[in-house]
């Protein structure tokens, strides 16, 4: 493992094309007069920021914590039609996901985004049965144009050749069908780029402290920057609160009196090592509408979720020690003991789904985006899911375009005019990409792991050659983060100089994978820091 005194220092050999600073990004963001603020760096944020800078309009984009650093970091990790839909009859909104998953995968973000095939177990005396669910299946991959194959059952024994830990006993049949899974806080900081590269200006670690009105009207916000407290403000004609699980909280900044508008279900999971690979994710019911997963992810295996109803400080949600009993046993009724041990566990993590507002089990409520405006003209939106994450932008955009007096409309292309399927940065091939990082780390640098270049190929894309470049001037660069893990010391200087990595967090649990694979020691998350902090 690279040692804290072997570290580079980069501070003086920052890569061409880096970032502005903090402090020119506060003073364009100060002077500048912007047609739309969005508050809140989480997906549906950033989402609409991509589309609203394609559009044309003046955008800039600021979050409290880092970009994707709550919720939308804190996903199942899945691109997904959502097979529980049919039972409520949804086909419509099952096809519809399924073609934004499709144009994602394919189209969108192939060299992000992983086919995975699922394994839908029917147990004896479970609450479906092996028709019901075969049908469900070849209806699922028919809403999909069968583009990932025709659902269908297996019988148990082929299942367990790819999934040695399935639990066989009472089993009678395995259904199957084709989903997508990504590393969401990835797929989200490519978004950001996505939107830089089409003219917004963006900024993280910066809290709003209130906002600014003009006549009434929502025309700004002050700031403060969390990570040396300096205080700057934004004004624009029009702000956005896409704040997911603060969305209230902000909106009762506009109006003290605003009634509740969201309800928040909390859903945790755990991260374990695998005892052995798996081929196929575990899709198993535990009563007529949840799911309980087990999915093979970034070499580790992830299990969840809970659903929950949940009223606290969405800053403290976190996964409890009765969250992890409930994940493990509900695991169990697929997954054998010897792959549910407590001491597999590396990590846990817990986010918060916005629902709308209203009564109900959670688990039953439709993942629906919220659109309201305040009283002072700021638009709120919250909910959706990740899937549908493009889908959520256009749709606001067309909000945008129809508030009255169309405002924004004259200055906006229309959203029907812009590509429908703009790649995010780094579009490519993943297998091509992998097979020229090793080609041609052969020389004149150190030779790259089969492992690293398939893990950068699939995090990075085309982009992984500018790493490798790094990698090349500077061989510290190269060497692994840590000896267990795929990742090398160049991604932390390009998280630095490339991807807005302001702590060791936004580099351990969002650019890289180390915390998720608990690998994220003392020394290297002091070797992190020094890196960051040669910036200056």
């Amino acid at each position: 493992m690279t040692t804290l005194q072997s570290v580079p220092a980069l501070g003086t050999h920052l890569a061409s094309g880096s970032l502005p600073s903090r402090a020119e990004t506060r003073e364009q963001l100060s002077k500048a007069a912007y047609d739309l603020l969005v508050i809140g760096g989480g997906i549906l944020g950033i989402s609409t920021a991509w589309h609203a800078a394609q559009s044309g309009l003046r955008v800039a984009l600021v979050d409290a914590g880092d970009f994707a650093g709550a919720t939308s970091s804190a996903s199942s990790k899945l691109l997904h039609g959502g097979l529980r839909y049919l039972q409520t009859g949804a086909v419509k909104l099952v096809a519809e996901n399924h073609f934004e998953r499709r144009a994602v995968s394919r189209q969108v973000a192939p060299h992000l985004a992983n086919p995975l095939t699922f394994y839908l177990p029917v147990y004896k005396g479970g609450p479906h049965g092996a028709a019901k669910l075969g049908a469900g299946v070849f209806a699922y991959s028919a809403l999909s144009a069968f583009g990932d194959g025709v659902g269908h059952v297996i019988s148990p024994a082929k299942a367990r050749r790819d999934v040695p830990e399935l639990r066989t006993d009472n089993l009678k049949a395995v259904a199957v069908y084709g989903d997508d899974q990504m590393n969401d806080a990835r797929m989200a900081l490519m978004t950001v780029r996505a939107a830089v590269d089409a003219g917004a200006v963006v900024l993280n670690h910066a809290a709003v402290t209130g906002l600014r009105f003009t006549r009434g009207r929502v025309t700004g916000a002050d700031l403060e920057d969390r990570l040396d407290g300096t205080e700057f403000g934004v004004n624009a004609r029009l702000v956005l609160n896409a704040t997911g699980p603060w969305v209230d909280h902000l909106r009762r900044m506009e109006n003290p009196d605003a009634a509740p508008s969201i309800r928040l279900s909390k859903g945790a999971h755990l991260v374990l090592k695998r005892t052995r690979p798996w081929k196929a994710a575990l899709a198993t019911p535990i009563d007529k509408y949840r799911i309980t997963f087990a999915l093979p992810w970034e070499d580790m295996l992830l299990l969840g979720t809970t659903d929950e109803a949940y009223e606290g400080d969405p800053a403290d949600v976190a996964v409890n020690e009765k969250d992890t009993a409930q994940i493990l046993d509900e695991a169990a009724f697929s997954i054998r003991d010897q792959q549910l041990s407590r001491d597999l566990i590396t990590y846990s993590f817990a986010g918060l789904r916005v629902l709308p507002g209203g009564p109900g089990d959670t688990s039953k409520a439709k993942r629906e985006t919220v659109v309201t405006e305040g009283r002072g003209g700021m638009l709120s939106v919250a909910g959706g899911k990740w899937t549908t994450f493009r889908h959520i932008g256009r749709t606001v955009m067309n909000k945008l375009a129809a508030l009255p007096g169309h405002p924004l409309a004259e200055d906006m292309e229309p959203i029907s005019r812009l590509p429908k399927k703009l790649p995010l940065p780094g579009i490519a091939n993943p297998n091509a990409v992998a097979h020229r990082l090793l080609i041609d780390g052969a020389a004149p640098g150190p030779r790259m792991s089969a492992d690293t270049a398939r893990h950068l190929a699939t995090h990075y894309g085309s982009l992984s050659f500018d790493i490798a470049r790094m990698a090349n001037e500077n061989p510290a660069l190269a060497e692994r983060i840590h000896p267990d893990a795929p990742e090398i010391w160049a991604q932390v200087a390009y998280a630095r100089d490339h991807e807005w990595a302001e702590t060791a967090d936004d580099v351990l649990r969002r650019r890289t994978t180390l915390t998720i694979r608990g690998l994220a020691t003392d020394e290297i998350r002091a070797g992190v820091e020094s890196m960051l902090g040669d910036r200056d």
